[in-house]
């Protein structure tokens, strides 16, 4: 934890009746020459509501977050909170204007102590809080360093499915769908074969099947834990999400990445991968998928998501003749590429050239805002 202080603060004096004060100063900052619309009045009255009586300072502060809209018109609000003060203490406004202190805090640690102090403690003194978290966010997995920090953003994005229509009715309390005649006229014999009551049924939303298949080969190894760990997220507890890890060959990592403890499940996958940080067949992996899995029945109608940067050592060919493949049968097939975050990037290599054509979205997964961009694309 850094804290800086600026000081901004005079001497305070004892507080005179508050209340007077905060109904007058936005009349007074009117007198004063202050452009002041019925919109900043409104909210200075909600910053206040917000508040509560608890000092000076926070008089000051909200007037001059709602009724000051411009650099040039700070003097002069400061000069009607002056003379405001200065009017209900009885004494000179110079030595009666109360501005109170500002604490800058950051916090670089992702926490807060439960000790530490706190911002609302009644006091004049205002601190304002600035947490790396946010910041981290946007970090590049390659140049983020911290595991701790990673693992607790990452915990943070919620993972759902994109829904489909199943075959499969249901009753439907609404009574929107068409008219199951079986049911009602069976419910219909407790009222003597009059008909009350209609049971219509529906068709019911399902969640899709979701197939991940992250590349884990060199070109990759700064972003494949980061990736790992999203995969655990969207695999841990559910029974329809798939997960394949592509380099030299074909891994099916469902089992293993199915651990709730997500360091259990990143071990347990990292002892699965026998090509891990090797070289990359895309095409003949997908190939593998395709024939084994995909085409058979695992692809049909699912969300697949390829995590890779598209660098390929085997035939561009063979991969683009594999994404269609795969296109065909798949509901929608979102491609992730940490690359694509770079201002430069342009997808010239021949892998990732030979499959944009097949892909649906095109996205970047190169950090955790990222990452949380994807799980939005993914439950759409």
């Amino acid at each position: 934890m850094v804290a800086q202080t600026a000081s901004l603060s005079l001497e305070r004096r004892a507080s005179p009746d508050a209340i007077a004060i905060a109904l007058s100063l936005p009349v007074q900052c009117r007198l004063a020459g202050l452009a002041v619309p019925t919109s900043a009045t409104l909210a200075f009255s909600e910053a206040l509501a917000l508040l509560g009586p608890r000092g000076l300072g926070d008089l000051y502060w909200a007037g001059r977050a709602t009724l000051v809209r411009r650099p040039e018109d700070l003097p002069v609000y400061n000069d009607a909170y002056a003379t405001l003060l200065a009017a209900s203490a009885g004494a000179p406004a110079e030595e009666t204007l109360a501005s109170p202190t500002l604490t800058l805090v950051a916090d670089l640690e992702g926490g807060w102590p439960a000790d530490g102090p706190d911002p609302l403690d009644g006091s004049d003194d205002m601190e304002v809080r600035y947490s790396a978290t946010e910041v981290l966010r946007t970090v590049d997995f390659a140049e983020l360093d911290d595991d701790d920090a990673l693992d607790r953003m990452l915990r943070e994005i919620t993972v759902r499915r994109s829904l489909r229509r199943s075959r499969r009715r249901r009753p439907d309390q609404h009574g929107r769908g068409p008219i199951d005649v079986a049911r009602t006229a069976r419910r219909s014999l407790r009222t003597g074969g009059e008909t009350m009551h209609r049971v219509v049924r529906t068709r019911r939303s399902t969640p899709r099947r979701l197939v991940l298949l992250l590349d884990v080969s060199g070109s990759m190894e700064p972003y494949t834990r980061a990736l790992l760990r999203f995969a655990h997220l969207a695999r841990a507890g559910e029974s329809r999400v798939e997960v394949f890890a592509l380099g030299t060959r074909l891994t099916r990592l469902t089992r293993a990445l199915g651990e709730r403890d997500p360091r259990a499940a990143l071990v347990a996958a990292g002892a699965a991968i026998d090509d891990w940080a090797g070289g990359t067949r895309l095409g003949a992996s997908l190939q593998q998928f395709n024939d084994e899995w995909g085409i058979a029945g695992m692809a049909r109608g699912a969300t697949v998501v390829i995590l890779s940067d598209g660098w390929d050592r085997g035939e561009p060919e063979l991969l683009g003749d594999e994404m269609a493949r795969l296109h065909r049968v798949a509901h929608r097939i979102v491609w992730v590429n940490p690359l694509k975050a770079t201002d430069d990037y342009a997808p010239l290599a021949g892998g990732m050239a030979a499959a944009l054509p097949h892909v649906d979205h095109f996205v970047a997964g190169n950090s955790v805002a990222a990452l949380d961009e994807l799980a939005e694309v993914m439950a759409e």
